[in-house]
């Protein structure tokens, strides 16, 4: 085989069509052309025109990179045109929609990849995508690679849940075990790691036996939101369990060194925004700002929205609050309580999308309450902030347990169980003002604890910059992750 300084590899990439899992892809593609490979994304036009402007500005410093647009069939079943985008669903039967909709861009990714010129090294597709996202490639001897927009340790409690016997004498979703085989004490439910409450008219199990498919089919599997020295012990089981490799080439949102990219790193936020976020962040003492965001897809019901309001607003601390589609009976609630006005001198909201990265690397922010999204979660360890957990569902409840017991830079506000969309528990009050209080003093105030987890964080945060840099562990796993595609590709094809 040719070494990687010969030759020009060829990587297609297939994102899933939600926000959390476009940026960290789109990240690794620019990370991975840095290192002399050609890109090609293939996505739908709606979901390539949020980050279109990211790529522009690649490709104007000498970057090989190509997007393909793939038809979304909306109309096929069921969506109004252009609901292209996880974000963009209003019900539980929207999900089922989408998901039928991803299913059925099987044959034009397969023509993508018999069009595409080089013939692709590798294709890097989403681990939540159907089993026929490694079947087509390798069809074509193309190698596919797994990519997850988290880490190893959520992906090994899932693991845990599909394949241990230990399991089955937990009779309760909501109820509490130890993980066997973990090297630290970790306490979930299953309800927790599913991370999707139970709805009959969505085959979550369906979803996740195809995940797996996938999964024992695939070449080895990315990481995005992790690096070797943030759970070591935990890759190394991931690569025990699987027998397949794995690379670990976080935290990816280092990439964003201008400011334009961390500006515009998921979607479009408007000048005067961004303006008005700085200067307002300008303002605040040194980690004196608490930064509140629960992810792209989910916006509490409003008694909970009205708890954590009053929560934020008692705690007396400085606060950005980002608020994205709520509800108007939640806007109603705000207006009519002044809200915006009892808090304008040490609170902001934001409506709508956040420049999160850039956010977080502000001097005066000193706390993150995130829902523990994997993206959020290693932005916020690249930088250097300690948390505040909220999870939602998905991933959100391995991570805090990443976050708090193992990492040791967080504090959980005690949310128990998952909320989706229209789960009818939605409307739930799962945190109470006073908590809200509570943690947010504990964390940001003087204390023993608080002080180590503040120290923890800012060590962390210097070892994950240390990662991606040349020499370090993400760096060299991003080279392995090339020189082992290629020759993979070989292989398959028959060249060795």
């Amino acid at each position: 085989m040719s070494s990687i300084q010969e030759q020009k590899p060829h990587v297609v990439m297939l994102p899933f069509l939600a926000q959390g899992h476009i940026i960290p892809m789109v990240d690794l593609a620019r990370l991975l052309a840095k290192r002399r490979v050609t890109i090609s994304i293939l996505t739908t036009p709606v979901n390539a025109g949020r980050f279109q402007s990211v790529i522009d500005r690649a490709i104007g410093t000498g970057l090989d990179i190509h997007v393909h647009h793939l038809k979304f069939p909306c109309s096929e079943v069921g969506l109004p045109d252009g609901c292209e985008n996880f974000d963009m669903l209003t019900s539980a039967d929207d999900v089922i929609k989408i998901f039928k909709a991803i299913d059925m861009l099987k044959d034009q990714v397969e023509e993508s990849l018999r069009q595409l010129k080089p013939s692709p090294n590798c294709l890097i597709a989403d681990a939540c995508f159907p089993s026929w996202s490694t079947n087509v490639p390798l069809k074509l001897n193309i190698p596919r690679t797994l990519f997850y927009a988290t880490n190893c340790f959520s992906q090994l409690c899932k693991q845990i849940l599909n394949t241990c016997k230990v399991l089955e004498a937990v009779t309760s979703d909501t109820e509490y075990f130890v993980m066997p085989g973990f090297p630290d004490r970790i306490e979930l439910t299953k309800a927790q790691i599913r991370g999707a409450p139970n709805n009959p008219s969505f085959e979550w199990d369906e979803f996740w036996n195809e995940m797996r498919a996938a999964e024992e089919a695939a070449f080895g599997s990315v990481f995005a939101n992790t690096f070797e020295e943030l759970e070591s012990e935990y890759i190394k089981i991931y690569k025990k369990n699987t027998g397949k490799r794995a690379w670990g080439v976080g935290p990816v949102s280092l990439c964003n060194e201008d400011y334009s990219d961390k500006v515009e790193r998921g979607n479009n936020v408007s000048v005067a925004e961004n303006d008005r976020c700085l200067k307002w962040l300008d303002s605040k003492e040194p980690g004196s700002v608490v930064y509140v965001c629960l992810g792209s897809q989910f916006t509490p019901a409003t008694s909970q929205l009205i708890e954590l309001a009053l929560g934020l607003e008692s705690s007396n601390k400085p606060f950005i609050w980002v608020l994205k589609n709520a509800s108007e009976q939640s806007e109603k609630w705000l207006l009519e309580e002044k809200f915006e006005e009892r808090i304008k001198d040490r609170g902001l909201l934001i409506r709508g999308w956040a420049p999160q990265v850039l956010i977080l690397s502000h001097q005066s922010v000193g706390a993150f309450l995130t829902h523990c999204g994997g993206n959020s979660m290693l932005e916020a360890i690249a930088v250097g902030v300690p948390m505040i957990t909220w999870p939602i569902f998905a991933d959100h409840f391995c991570n805090e347990k990443l976050i708090v017991d193992v990492s040791k830079i967080g504090l959980r506000l005690g949310v128990e169980k998952p909320v989706f969309l229209e789960d009818p528990d939605e409307a739930t009050v799962q945190v109470k003002k006073d908590q809200i209080k509570r943690v947010i003093e504990k964390l940001t105030e003087e204390g023993e604890e608080a002080n180590e987890m503040r120290k923890r964080a800012k060590e962390l945060g210097e070892i994950a910059k240390k990662a991606v840099e040349e020499g370090g562990s993400s760096y060299g796993n991003v080279t392995s992750l090339i020189q082992d595609a290629v020759a993979e590709q070989a292989r398959l094809a028959g060249h060795e």
